[in-house]
This record gives C-alpha cells, sequence and structure tokens, in this order.
C-alpha cells in the first residue's frame, strides 16, 4: 500500500552533513514525551500539574521536525523519500497524537495523553533505530500514493483510540451504572458516531490510495503487503456495509475495527518489520 523501503545505517543523516542534530533533536523529543507521560502524582508541585500538556505539544512539534528531516532524506545523496517500518509508524503516532492535541482543547485526558507520550517516546526511538533506506519515486503519483497511505493509517489509528474509549466507557456503564456519558464529556451515542467517521474518512482515503497504487505502479504484484492491504481494506469495507445495513454497535463493531487495523499495519508495517529488523537485510 504504502512505498516500499529497506534498511540503512542509524547514522546516515549524521554522516551525511547534519551533524549530531537529528541526534539532539530526537533525544529532545523523547524528553518532552518522557515529560508528559509522568503521572500528575509525580510532578510535585501543584504549579507543575498543568505541564503534561505543553510538553506533549513540544514532543510532538520536535517529533515533526525530526520526521521531515528522516523521512524527506535531507543531506543524504539522491532524490527520493526514506521509509521503513520505524518512520511509517513514527508518521502514523504523530498524526494521532495531533488529533488528541486538538480534542484535548476542549476535554483534557490525562489518561490518554500519558499513553500517547509513551508511545511518542517508543516510535521516536524506533524511527531513529530502524530509518529505513532512501529510495527514488517510481512514478510521479508515489509522493501521492504514500501521502494517502499513512495518511489512512493515522485516521484509522484515531478510530481505535477513540474506539478503546468506547469500549471502556461501556464496561463501566455495565458494572457501575452510570450516566451514559463518555470519557470524552459527551454521550456514547456521540462518541460511538465520533470513532466511526473517522473510520469512514479512513476508508476513502485508504480506497483512493490504493486505486491510485494500482494504477501507477509499472507491475501490480500480489506480494504479502498488497494481499494484506486488501484484506484490510474488506473488512473496513464490511463494517461500514454491517453497520448500515445490519445496525453494528459495541464491541462487535471495534472487533472489527481492530482487525482491520491490525491487516493494515501487517500490510506494511509488519511486512518492513519482518524484513529489516527479522532478516536484516533490504525489502524486496
Amino acid at each position: 500500500m504504502i512505498l516500499s523501503s529497506g534498511l540503512s545505517s542509524i547514522g546516515t543523516l549524521a554522516g551525511a552533513g547534519l551533524g549530531p542534530f537529528p541526534l539532539v533533536l530526537a533525544l529532545s523529543s523523547l524528553l518532552a514525551y518522557a515529560a508528559a507521560a509522568l503521572p500528575a502524582a509525580r510532578q510535585g508541585a501543584p504549579a507543575r500539574l498543568a505541564l503534561g500538556a505543553p510538553a506533549l505539544v513540544l514532543g510532538w512539534v520536535l517529533h515533526a521536525a525530526l520526521l521531515v528531516l528522516d523521512i524527506g532524506g535531507w543531506g543524504v545523496p539522491g532524490a527520493g523519500a526514506r521509509l521503513g517500518f520505524g518512520p511509517v509508524l513514527s508518521l502514523t503516532l504523530w498524526l494521532v497524537v495531533a488529533v488528541h492535541i486538538v480534542e484535548s482543547r476542549f476535554v483534557p485526558l490525562p489518561s490518554v495523553r500519558r499513553a500517547l507520550a509513551v508511545a511518542g517516546a517508543i516510535v521516536v526511538v524506533l524511527a531513529f533505530a530502524f530509518p529505513g533506506e532512501v529510495r527514488g519515486m517510481s512514478s510521479p503519483w508515489a509522493p501521492l500514493h504514500w501521502v494517502l497511505g499513512v495518511a489512512s493509517y493515522g485516521l484509522f489509528g484515531a478510530a481505535v483510540l477513540h474506539a478503546t474509549l468506547l469500549d471502556n466507557a461501556e464496561r463501566q456503564l455495565r458494572r457501575h451504572a452510570a450516566p451514559v456519558t463518555g470519557p470524552l464529556g459527551m454521550p456514547l451515542l456521540r462518541l460511538e458516531r465520533l470513532t466511526f467517521r473517522f473510520v469512514e474518512a479512513g476508508f476513502v482515503v485508504l480506497t483512493f490510495a490504493l486505486v491510485l497504487g494500482f494504477v501507477s505502479a509499472h507491475g501490480w504484484r500480489f506480494d504479502h503487503k498488497t494481499v494484506f492491504s486488501l484484506l484490510g481494506w474488506a473488512v473496513f469495507a464490511a463494517l461500514i456495509v454491517g453497520r448500515l445495513l445490519r445496525g453494528w454497535r459495541g464491541r462487535r463493531a471495534t472487533r472489527w475495527l481492530y482487525a482491520g487495523t491490525v491487516l493494515l499495519l501487517l500490510g506494511y508495517a509488519g511486512s518492513r518489520f519482518v524484513f529489516e529488523v527479522v532478516l536484516g537485510r533490504p525489502a524486496s
């Protein structure tokens, strides 16, 4: 679904004329995410209770700069983008954090912020340790294909984040007979609609990415990446149809969402992980 890449050394950017700047940027983003992940009880004085959200924003901004340097291949000879499982997971999580930052302007969710901060720190390390390989664009449409593919990852990631909140709220409702209000301060039905708005938007973007990849590819191959991507697309299509025609809701719907997301991740990030980490060689 997304452009293939392989493994390159951890010091590629540093050896290409950028010096230690990428490492400093990665460490700064890591430290900001770590500060955002600290529980309020460990932050000491009450004046520090509000530092978590600004630290997350700072980590997110530094993370964006690191992504531009890394994926853009700045300082690396030759044109192209460097993509592997690390950078793709990093960019996907960055998009999910962006959604959370916007939503937290209306309803703060400290537990979600801490979880995303921990995940952000992990993907920054992964992207720096496994930066992938710079490869040229095989088609003038390839950059758009890649952008659409990663955007769909981000939208489905946001949907999964909201689905976990929805599942937790439903479990609490069953246990304590609490009011029908979700963790975002909105009714559960509205939270459910918001969750599947992300699913529908991600499905549309994914469809365009697949069609564009099929049209622009020089040789269409049913390899593991293509098969898993198409299976993920089929699961999301079944979920949307099931909600429209059969009224799927609650855990049945979220299970389909989780399954489709896992298949989509296996299509690119999973296969690149096998090549880059398990096999230790560039992707074919």
